[in-house]
């Protein structure tokens, strides 16, 4: 009988109470990017959705997991998990419902604001350890502690100490603290797009993906590998994220890759700088895509205009790689049951490239905006389903609850980490310190911009440690973006910059989760294949030191100098890229390895910093053209002393 009571709240937590939560967050999401307080005439400020959402999430968060983060998800829900969750859904109730009048008489209401303040602080602070870890939750405190202590410093960090009442009313009342930019994109844009990923992979767009993938890449060397890159970069366009890409595809990709010949590690690796690359995938990037378009008020099509080149030498270099690996380690292709028919596939799953369709339509040619495109999106997914999915059948309201649910959970860590980004990003600027740090960056870039990339590169992986790109992002563009604007840089460069050093986090030692995640999916050792995808990943750490330095790889010279810097350094990452394998049209001896790297690294750089570039870049071409073909030779020796 005791059992059986204390058992009560455990099955109603996790069977109801969480799914109905998550299922607000997705809701909650589409009843704002739909309009719907205008059209029932209901007036409702921003930060009383956002506050809500962020109070469901929180709760599930406490109730999904523990105060020990290596605790397994299956562990029973202490008491005071229920506490948490149930003191999260009052302190976002009750801030929701008074927010208008507490926010804009926070100096008259000063005790209700100070109790009602720190709550939420306390909340969010332990909601966020759980979530992420400790990383965000110190440098939040950090910078807190500056706002507390800032009169205190000397020198360019000299500033006016804040009270803590009002650093603490700050953080959370604020519209530029915890329900700022940050919170507002995360649950505005970001979850439409989660939902539309989670609803595509409930219409078997996973399956669809992989199977095109095999139809189009199974007959060629390395087939496994390049089905995972192709199917990684396809799911990419949609999740945005390189754990949940890991975990959607790998499960297909890791085991046919190992099947076939790939080592583990380097199975692994290749799913993971493949899935990490799913953040730069037009036409739908990661969430840190969204919030660069608002940071740098332009519209997300000229994010996704600046990242086209980039993403394509990235995954070209993957592809490259894979081949070549192939080509060394004698991997074939895939055997012809395996392969499904091309024709077959698109017959079965045509449908699903619909909502693509209206997503694009409405991005570049309608101009909507990007949470109003993917509702649309969305919305024809969801009809189409309810006639068709690929494996047969049709969805029903299971799997639409399903759906929502799934949204939910997956907006969690999302939305509490920019809930406190949009904490942090507040305090620097309401203590000074962003004006501080910038002044101190901007002299030491004066002296060298190298310099200052590579603290800031430096800086973006190592804060990307354990974090998702989204708060790296958030942080970083506050901090170091604006002094490398002052010096020069275009703003898009300065911030595709920071964006992509802190995705590359996701797969660069010691703290590597994506390679992490796909290391446990391939049985291999975790640093060995963190390792291996920064080797598979390599033109990731290069290209953004060679956009900062020219637009042209941003699609922001002239529609010449933007071909020829983009044909031109697909060459010199392929010839970069077998300099690495170690394999071009054959086994590739050190010293032609070596001399692979000269005309590599004359083609990788941008025609704006090389004098008579058609003719250097002709030059190297024709190099590396000769030593690809010198290693046929060594390549035939080799195949008639086998064949012996």
């Amino acid at each position: 009988m005791t059992g059986r009571a204390q058992g009560a709240p455990e099955r109603v937590a996790r069977g109801l109470v969480v799914p109905a939560l998550c299922a607000f967050v997705a809701l909650a999401a589409l009843f704002w990017g739909l309009g719907g307080p205008v059209r029932l005439g209901i007036q409702l400020y921003a930060e009383q959705l956002l506050v809500s959402v962020l109070a469901a999430t929180l709760a599930v968060c406490f109730l999904t997991r523990r105060v020990r983060r290596n605790a397994p998800a299956s562990a029973p829900i202490p008491f005071l998990d229920h506490l948490l969750a149930a003191a999260a859904l009052g302190w976002g109730g009750y801030l929701a419902w008074v927010y208008p009048e507490l926010a804009t008489n926070v100096f008259f209401r000063p005790t209700e604001a100070l109790i009602v303040s720190t709550i939420g602080l306390v909340l969010l602070m332990e909601g966020l350890r759980r979530a992420v870890g400790w990383a965000l939750l110190v440098i939040l405190l950090m910078a807190a502690g500056y706002a507390l202590t800032a009169g205190s410093w000397s020198g360019v960090f000299e500033g006016r100490s804040i009270s803590p009442q009002r650093v603490v009313s700050f953080l959370v009342l604020d519209s530029a603290g915890m329900a700022g930019a940050a919170l507002y994109i995360a649950v505005v844009i970001v979850i439409p797009f989660v939902l539309l990923a989670q609803l595509l992979l409930g219409t078997g767009g996973s399956a669809f993906f992989s199977d095109i993938s095999a139809a189009l890449m199974g007959r060629y060397r390395g087939g496994a590998g390049k089905i995972a890159i192709l199917g990684s970069a396809l799911m990419g366009t949609v999740s945005g994220s390189a754990v949940s890409n890991v975990a959607s595809t790998g499960g297909i990709t890791i085991p046919l890759m190992k099947d076939s010949g790939y080592r583990p590690q380097t199975a692994g690796a290749i799913e993971a700088t493949a899935s990490t690359g799913g953040q730069l995938m037009p036409p739908v990037m990661g969430a840190a895509a969204f919030l660069m378009a608002e940071n740098l008020q332009v519209p997300y099509s000229q994010v996704v205009l600046a990242s086209i080149i980039p993403s394509v030498l990235f995954f070209f270099s993957v592809f490259v790689f894979a081949d070549l690996e192939a080509g060394r380690r004698g991997i074939a292709r895939l055997s012809p049951q395996n392969i499904p028919a091309l024709l077959g596939v698109m017959l079965r799953g045509w449908f699903l490239t619909l909502p693509f369709v209206v997503l694009v339509v409405g991005l570049f040619a309608w101009s909507l905006r990007p949470e109003t495109a993917a509702i649309h999106a969305v919305g024809t997914l969801f009809l189409i389903g309810l006639v068709r999915r690929y494996d047969g059948g049709r969805i029903g309201i299971g799997t639409a609850w399903r759906v929502l649910v799934q949204t939910g959970q997956a907006a969690v860590e999302i939305v509490i980490i920019c809930a406190a980004a949009g904490m942090i990003i507040g305090i620097v600027g309401l203590s000074g310190l962003s004006f501080g740090l910038s002044f101190f960056l901007v002299q030491m870039g004066q002296e060298s911009l190298l310099l200052l990339l590579i603290i800031t590169a430096v800086v973006c992986i190592v804060l990307g440690m354990g974090l998702p790109t989204v708060g790296v992002y958030l942080l970083l563009a506050t901090l170091a973006a604006p002094p490398l604007v002052q010096l020069g840089l275009s703003p898009m460069a300065a911030h595709m910059f920071v964006m992509y050093f802190g995705m590359l986090s996701m797969i660069t030692p010691p703290v590597a989760i994506a390679a992490f995640v796909a290391a446990n999916m391939a049985g291999a050792e975790p640093i060995r294949t963190a390792i291996e995808a920064v080797r598979v990943g390599w033109p990731a750490f290069v290209v953004p030191f060679l956009f900062a330095a020219s637009p042209s790889l941003l699609m922001m010279g002239t529609p010449v100098g933007n071909a020829m810097a983009a044909v031109s350094a697909c060459v010199g990452v392929a010839l970069l890229t077998a300099s690495i394998a170690g394999f071009a049209a054959g086994p590739l001896a050190l010293p032609l390895r070596l001399a692979m790297v000269v005309p590599g690294v004359l083609l990788l750089l941008p025609p704006e910093l090389l004098p008579f570039a058609p003719l250097v870049y002709l030059l190297a071409a024709a190099a590396g053209a000769g030593l690809w073909w010198l290693s046929r030779p060594r390549a035939q020796r080799l195949g008639r002393a086998q064949g012996m």
